[in-house]
């Protein structure tokens, strides 16, 4: 067949244009894709809304847009929905895992996502990929500071829930008086093995709640001072992000300070039980501050919240009755 000059020109023109347009053709398409598996989702059709994503993700993999990285989370989500309504089929947690993964590996911050891992390893019953996972994060220093607190309070929680298992027994821990009051005593357990777990369980834990405290910024530590309703709605967000991750490692710095102290009462060392006990109660207090302020941010946003929530009935009610008339 051939062709005319004026057919050849009109079809490379067509060429350049659709070139120059691809990434704009791409870009309404994915977001067709993402609207049209929403849906799909919202009603539960996840074979349906996996596929939409799929093909979204496929436009743009290395997530160069927020059409594609949107994509990509959605489809991690899907597997995981997917994997939670079928926990026999463990391919579908893997994929998702495999999912969730390549979106972090365009926003290391995905906090989300990093979160979704860890969870879908304990449901998968891996402790040694959970435990790598965990502690990647923890290392990472091109994360937040209060991501990487998060993660230390994690392995620092598996390491209290360690030592707890050994000191908070009927063998280990005894009613007795003092003082004409009850108060417990802490003896060792009869089997060495659970001795020698208990300090390693401590010393790590000590170890890893130090890390998430030594990580709070000036803005946690002096989070106690100003009045949480003259911030912006972003502020108190960004606030309560902040500061949540350390409220809970403060929270764990006190626990572990008393699994310290147990374990100084088992070993008869008196002084180093009386010195982590009162550390201990300090830490306690500590938390109570963070604690604190993490209800008034919740408190204030719940509040602002209801308002919008009741405008938008009154605009509502508003609305219907003009048409009405």
């Amino acid at each position: 067949m051939r062709f005319s000059r004026l057919g050849i020109f009109v079809l490379l023109i067509f060429a350049v244009f659709l070139s120059t347009n691809c990434s704009y053709y791409n870009k309404v398409m994915s977001r067709k894709n993402l609207v049209d598996g929403s849906l799909a989702y919202k009603e539960r059709k996840f074979d349906v809304a996996e596929e939409l994503f799929r093909k979204a993700a496929a436009r743009d993999q290395e997530g160069a847009t927020v059409e594609g990285r949107t994509a990509q989370i959605f489809l991690a989500r899907t597997l995981h929905s997917r994997y939670i309504g079928n926990r026999g089929d463990k391919s579908l947690a893997d994929q998702a895992i495999t999912e969730y993964k390549k979106a972090l590996s365009v926003d290391n911050n995905d906090q989300s996502s990093y979160k979704a891992i860890a969870g879908l390893y304990e449901n998968l019953q891996k402790p040694d990929e959970w435990q790598q996972w965990v502690t990647e994060r923890s290392n990472n220093g091109g994360i937040k500071p209060e991501f990487r607190a998060e993660a230390l309070t994690s392995l620092a929680a598996k390491q209290n829930t360690c030592a707890n298992e050994v000191t908070d027994t009927s063998e280990t821990k005894k009613t007795i008086k003092k003082d004409g009051k009850d108060v417990f005593q802490f003896l060792k357990p009869a089997n060495p093995q659970d001795f020698e777990r208990l300090k390693v369980c401590v010393a790590e834990g000590a170890k890893f709640i130090d890390q998430a405290v030594a990580l709070e910024p000036a803005e946690v530590k002096n989070a106690s001072a100003g009045d949480v309703s003259t911030l912006t709605d972003e502020q108190l967000k960004t606030k309560l992000d902040t500061v949540k991750p350390f409220e809970s490692a403060r929270s764990y710095k006190a626990s572990l300070l008393i699994q310290g102290a147990r374990l100084a009462e088992m070993e008869g060392r008196t002084a180093d039980k009386d010195k982590l006990k009162a550390d201990g109660d300090k830490a306690k207090a500590d938390f109570v501050v963070l604690s604190d302020v993490t209800k008034a941010l919740q408190s204030e946003i719940d509040k602002r919240t209801a308002i919008k929530a009741e405008d938008a009935n009154k605009d509502k009610d508003k609305s219907n009755n003009a048409t009405k008339k």
